[in-house]
């Protein structure tokens, strides 16, 4: 390994502004505990399980029923 590299020619990727974006989301701790115990199984970190599942979602267009009895 280098001691030091030489950045001066280097770029940003065009792709990284398009491929994730950092945000703070409340979840309750019963779905945290879920999506811990589920990708535990199947072996990928948990954020990477929720982010699965909330593009499942928006993929297949499904909305909630909000309506209040």
């Amino acid at each position: 390994m280098r001691k030091e590299y030489d950045f001066s020619q280097s770029r940003k990727s065009p792709y990284a502004s398009q491929s994730e974006k950092q945000i703070t989301i409340r979840l309750d701790l019963e779905s945290i505990d879920y999506c811990k115990a589920i990708s535990e199984e199947v072996g990928i970190p948990f954020q990477s399980l929720i982010n699965l599942y909330s593009r499942d979602y928006v993929a297949s267009r499904r909305k909630l029923d909000l309506r209040w009895k």
